[in-house]
């Protein structure tokens, strides 16, 4: 029942936040075409405005953009406009001209799920052996290198990893492409830029984690049963010590498939987090909104698995 109420419950919130996104973009100050080239005359602004229906006061703009905007024809009936959210259409670019928002996710969002899939894996693959480590090395040589190089990775931003990765492994030593996408060499520069951040955050929970987890009574007790060293920590410290990176791992993973504006371009890679910048300073009004929702149903949705593998790494926690 726990989850099915989670699940009904994504609906309405998802709405909220489209509610609030496709209101809060269109007031703030600017529009979408102030940042022509050259100043429009205003017959071809009132063609342009007429041409995606900003003409139209907000609530019905609201409404239209929902799919539930009704036009009175020629014969005095009365139809519902084409398109909508509830049709699956999100509307058409402001910014990029005859693509739809729909079209230019469907073409990026496929190369940041790749780059922010492969970089949630290192991360992970990175981050937990290290924190384990850092942690049962607690106090130790291995537990201060571990964590300063934690602390290195979180505080060094992607923008100054990328450039130092180009330079050392792809001009200097000429392991990698320099950028663009295609193959998997491709990949490996970005997705270690992009992954080594969240790495860095994952090794620090997964100490803390592992940490508490060791201090705990049925650790003790199972120390106490005759089990391994090695048993105890791999079998019932660390289970519990991953606890706070299953939390992390959600939003996490959220940002990364969503894909880094930083790294994209670095890199120049067609993903969607290019799309992500340009159109809010742009104001692209449909693409901004567009973009929310999506990364808003990718944040709803990895929540809810996060409870589901709460339940599933910890037998005490219990969803009625």
């Amino acid at each position: 029942m726990y989850f099915l109420r989670r699940l009904l419950f994504l609906l309405p919130l998802t709405l909220l936040i489209i509610t609030l996104a496709f209101f809060l973009v269109r007031v703030a100050p600017g529009g979408p075409f102030d940042r022509e080239r050259r100043p429009a005359s205003p017959a071809v602004e009132r063609a342009l405005a007429a041409r995606y229906h900003l003409d139209e006061s907000l609530v019905s703009q609201y409404l239209r953009f929902l799919g539930l905007r009704w036009e009175r024809q020629p014969d005095g009936s009365w139809k519902r406009a084409p398109g909508g959210l509830i049709t699956g259409d999100l509307g058409l670019s402001l910014k990029y001209r005859n693509h739809s928002v729909s079209d230019i996710i469907r073409q990026g969002l496929p190369i940041s799920l790749t780059l922010g899939g492969t970089a949630f894996l290192f991360a992970l693959g990175f981050g937990i052996p290290m924190g384990f480590y850092t942690a049962v090395r607690r106090g130790g040589a291995g537990d201060w290198m571990g964590s300063l190089l934690a602390l290195v990775f979180i505080c060094v931003p992607g923008f100054v990893i990328g450039p130092v990765l180009i330079l050392l492994l792809a001009l200097k030593a000429g392991w990698f492409p320099v950028g663009l996408w295609g193959t998997a060499s491709h990949v490996v520069l970005p997705m270690t830029a992009l992954g080594l951040y969240f790495g860095g955050r994952v090794a620090r929970l997964t100490r803390e984690g592992v940490g508490q987890a060791l201090q705990s009574e049925f650790v003790r007790t199972a120390h106490a049963k005759g089990l391994s060293p090695a048993g105890v920590l791999l079998r019932h410290a660390l289970p519990l010590g991953v606890m706070p990176v299953v939390s992390y791992s959600g939003p996490m993973l959220a940002d990364l498939l969503t894909g880094s504006f930083v790294v994209e371009n670095i890199f120049q890679i067609p993903g969607i987090g290019v799309f992500m910048v340009n159109s809010s300073l742009s104001r692209d009004y449909t693409m901004v909104v567009g973009l929310v929702l999506l990364y808003a149903l990718m944040l709803l949705v990895l929540n809810l698995a996060v409870d589901l593998a709460y339940s599933l790494l910890d037998p005490r926690v219990r969803h009625d």
